[in-house]
């Protein structure tokens, strides 16, 4: 991605017209007129190319993707086609961490937070490799291991083909795998999702109505034999979470550990809410997690780098802490999971995150108003580790109790209860966030 060469500015509304002489009649009904949807699309072309971070991750021609759709987005007289224009032109990134400020009944469901399933590509096959606890697709009886075949009546692959990023300088299979994310989580006006999947070389059909569980309430927390368990429902954005940790940490003072369970935050949270717990969990100020502006850097060649900070807060809880993620562990759910292994040396365990990139920054389209969100920073453990490559560890007592209602946790409270010993240390894989 080099600069924003292609000139999105006045000019091409004249080309624009000259293509399209009936667009010049349209004014008086159209959403914004065709100057303000030029200059609202050129106002997202510079945040986008200016700001976000991972272009050296990804294989999108930032400018070819601006002059292609920029006629449409002229031509777009109504809000929900101009939505659409910007919607595809974000989705060449296929980064599920970027994404518009509002939707449409015709968008797609945002990843994770919205979606059923987790799948990827395998030989040229569309596994599914986990399925949200308690979800419509959970309900209705889909599994991992099974082979997605067809997707609303047509092939999978032809589902995914539709959505893929079309201006790759170079091939990527993870914009395949993320389109197929973004094809398994449908569009907000389908009520029920189709699928056809092959089981042990039998093929069945399922649907589902797509099924974002509500949490009653922000967390829930027990002791389990002497470990406690604190389980975070899709809340480290809302501040009263942490009043509601340090409630749950004063009736679990007493356990021998602390196992913190993720597996149920999709959509992420702030820094603020993520830094209150940890402040519960540390007696000195440490630093938690390393941020890069790269847009500096891209200007002046200097790299701007920082760490970010938790300072101890209350009564510090100082016995073994353990973490526990999965597939819906997102964007500042991983960050805490990573924050803890830096400050606690606390273990993670359980399946890979989300692994969504980065810090969200924003713009608002100075017509439209509609808000743009991409990663604008790149994140890091405090060790040097891209946040999206942590890697938890899976313990062996997750394999030996497989049989258990919930495995993962049933492994996390064996292995709390046995932190300290030589037998916490040997049962994990080299390379995961292990204690330290």
């Amino acid at each position: 991605m080099a600069g924003l060469s292609c000139a999105l500015s006045l000019a091409t509304v004249a080309a624009v017209l000259a293509a399209c002489p009936s667009l010049a009649h349209a004014k008086g009904r159209d959403f914004l007129s065709i100057e303000q949807r030029v200059a609202d699309f050129a106002g997202f072309c510079e945040f986008v190319g200016k700001s976000y971070a991972y272009f050296d991750l990804k294989a999108t021609d930032w400018d070819r993707v601006c002059a292609s759709y920029a006629p449409h987005a002229a031509a777009a007289s109504r809000r929900s086609d101009y939505v659409g224009v910007l919607e595809q032109a974000l989705g060449e990134l296929y980064d599920p961490h970027a994404h518009l400020g509002t939707h449409t009944p015709g968008s797609h469901r945002l990843v994770p937070s919205q979606t059923d399933l987790f799948a990827r590509w395998q030989d040229g096959r569309a596994l599914i490799l986990a399925v949200r606890a308690g979800s419509g697709a959970a309900l209705a009886g889909l599994r991992p291991g099974m082979e997605v075949v067809a997707l609303g009546g047509e092939s999978v692959q032809a589902a995914v083909s539709a959505i893929e990023p079309k201006f790759l300088a170079r091939e990527d299979a993870g914009a395949r795998d993320w389109a197929l994310q973004v094809a398994l989580a449908g569009r907000h006006e389908q009520g029920v999702i189709r699928l056809v999947v092959r089981v042990d070389g039998a093929v069945q059909e399922f649907e589902f109505a797509p099924r974002t569980p509500e949490p009653a309430k922000m967390l829930s927390a027990r002791a389990i034999g002497a470990v406690g368990h604190v389980r975070i429902h899709d809340s480290l954005g809302q501040p009263a979470l942490v009043p509601a940790f340090d409630r749950a940490l004063t009736d679990l003072q007493d356990t021998s550990a602390l196992v913190i369970d993720l597996r149920d935050t999709p959509s992420g949270g702030n820094s603020t809410v993520a830094r209150g717990i940890m402040g519960r969990l540390v007696n000195r100020m440490l630093p938690y997690q390393r941020h890069e502006r790269v847009s500096e850097s891209r200007v002046n060649g200097i790299r701007r780098v920082w760490d970010e900070i938790v300072a101890p807060r209350g009564r510090p809880y100082m016995k073994p802490v353990v973490v526990l993620v999965g597939r819906w562990t997102g964007s500042m759910g991983e960050g805490l999971a990573i924050g803890l292994h830096a400050t606690r040396g606390a273990a993670v365990l359980g399946k890979p995150m989300a692994k969504l990139l980065g810090a969200i920054g924003e713009t608002v389209l100075p017509h439209s108003r509609i808000t743009v969100r991409v990663p604008v920073e790149k994140l890091f453990h405090v060790d040097g580790t891209p946040r999206e490559a942590a890697l938890p560890c899976v313990a062996a007592a997750q394999r030996a109790q497989s049989g258990a209602h919930d495995a993962e946790l049933s492994a996390a409270l064996v292995f709390a209860a046995s932190v300290g010993t030589a037998r916490a240390r040997t049962a994990l894989q080299p390379g995961c966030l292990g204690p330290r």
